[in-house]
């Protein structure tokens, strides 16, 4: 019996996780399950932004509330996001104003807090996900905003599941409790801007150490089908990480593998190079750079946030030269998604259709050291949701394009001349390596 057949979990029922396929149906899931609330709505995204489909929710929660004054609702976002501008916006005006202003004129407030997980943001965010509401568990890698709710014309394509559990429900809840809402360090974002009281530095400086000890509390089970969920913060003793790791490793057959950025930890790496000696197959959907939400048109002003997708790019190239042998045999599928101009954000991993991991977590070095991050773990024993994973697969690959070479992908020589510029400069100064520890 290997580690993760020891790994318990919360037993669920076959039919108590559903698919949701489409941002579209994400919306018209929460604003129904918000809607109905009798006991709690908690909501954990990295932001809840201001912009149409932010407001809409946030006037749910409120009219939720209205109607029920016991309800208990907490929306936890990060704080340092919460405070500023879009990027490449001028406004310096953050999120938290509007919520300052929607609570202000409510007869009934709810909480909403903000996390610093780090000092800085570029040192890492809140990445933890979930909407918890009563006892369902809503689960996307989403946040709340236009173009992950599909608002408009345009999407950012995610994935998202309901899984009707009371117990996982209850622990993701107590979780939230326990390490966030009472830590010194989360602090309320709809205060008077004028007399405000913000966290001390101290406290926020340690609350990395307190959160890496964070788990989730459950009546466990090793048999049947069963959810395991899963935090991790930092290098060291990350269980998320190790799941990954243990997933890849263990894995006897096929592995299908999602990520919007390109850029496996070390440890995934030579996982997944070793899976790839011993003669099994891995699928790996990744978004072409154009669908990379920090991607800038070439007819738009550029700016150095701008480079990033194409240094995503690079790494999927040089990961492809060296598994040209494992492309070239059908072992390696890679495939790049597109849809016009829509973009990708998709993380996930399933091995040998048994064990699924949906998850808010890129598989990149940022989120394996930098951000707090949670990931369900569902474990397939009676094959019943192997149908459901495939079709869920199969909607994925609907935009894809399969690379043959890795010569298909574009050297930075190609690149429009600030992008090549500055991934020259990089290159000079060798901060390569540097950069790939927080891409």
């Amino acid at each position: 019996m290997t580690l993760l057949d020891k790994l318990g979990g919360i037993p669920i029922q076959p039919d108590a996780l559903q698919w949701l396929l489409t941002p579209k149906a994400l919306k018209a899931e929460l604003l129904t399950r918000i809607a109905a609330a009798v006991n709690s709505i908690y909501i954990a995204a990295l932001y809840l932004e201001d912009d149409e489909a932010g407001r809409e929710i946030l006037a749910a929660l409120m009219s939720a509330k209205d109607k029920n004054p016991e309800l208990d609702i907490k929306v936890l976002v990060d704080f340092h996001r919460a405070r500023r501008g879009l990027i490449g916006h001028k406004s310096d005006s953050g999120n938290d104003q509007m919520y300052r202003t929607v609570m202000q004129a409510a007869k009934h407030p709810i909480e909403i807090l903000g996390v610093p997980v780090k000092s800085r943001e570029f040192m890492g965010v809140l990445h933890l996900k979930g909407f918890i509401v009563d006892d369902a568990v809503i689960y996307s890698g989403a946040s709340i905003n236009n173009i992950y709710l599909h608002q408009g014309e345009k999407y950012r394509f995610d994935r998202y599941h309901v899984i009707e559990s009371a117990e996982l429900a209850r622990s993701m809840r107590q979780m939230i409790q326990t390490y966030l809402v009472q830590d010194p360090a989360v602090s309320s974002l709809t205060q008077d801007k004028a007399t405000e009281s913000l966290p001390q530095k101290n406290d926020v400086r340690t609350l990395k150490s307190r959160l890496a000890k964070a788990s989730y509390q459950y009546e466990s089970t090793t048999i049947g089908n069963r959810v395991t969920p899963v935090v991790g913060l930092g290098r060291k003793k990350n269980k998320l990480n190790k799941i990954v790791v243990d997933m890849v490793a263990q894995s006897t057959d096929t592995l299908f593998i999602c990520t919007p950025y390109f850029n496996p930890p070390y440890a995934l790496a030579r996982a997944l190079a070793k899976h790839l000696k011993d003669g099994k197959r891995i699928d790996i959907v990744v978004g072409d750079k154009t669908a990379n939400d920090f991607y800038i048109p070439p007819e738009q002003d550029f700016s150095t946030i701008g480079a990033l997708p194409y240094m995503y790019e690079q790494s999927l190239r040089k990961f492809a030269k060296r598994q040209q042998w494992a492309v070239e045999n059908g072992q390696l599928n890679i495939h790049l998604w597109k849809d016009g101009i829509n973009s990708y954000h998709l993380k996930g991993i399933s091995a040998d259709n048994k064990r699924h991991l949906i998850t808010g977590s890129n598989l990149n070095p940022r989120a394996w050291a930098l951000d707090l991050e949670n990931g369900l773990l569902l474990h397939d024993e009676c094959g019943a949701w192997k149908e459901k994973f495939a079709q869920e697969q199969a909607h994925i690959l609907q935009h894809t394009e399969r690379l043959y070479h890795y010569s298909q992908i574009e050297t930075i020589n190609k690149y429009p001349a600030p992008v090549r510029k500055i991934m020259t400069r990089i290159r000079r100064l060798k901060a390569d390596f540097l950069l790939k520890r927080i891409l």
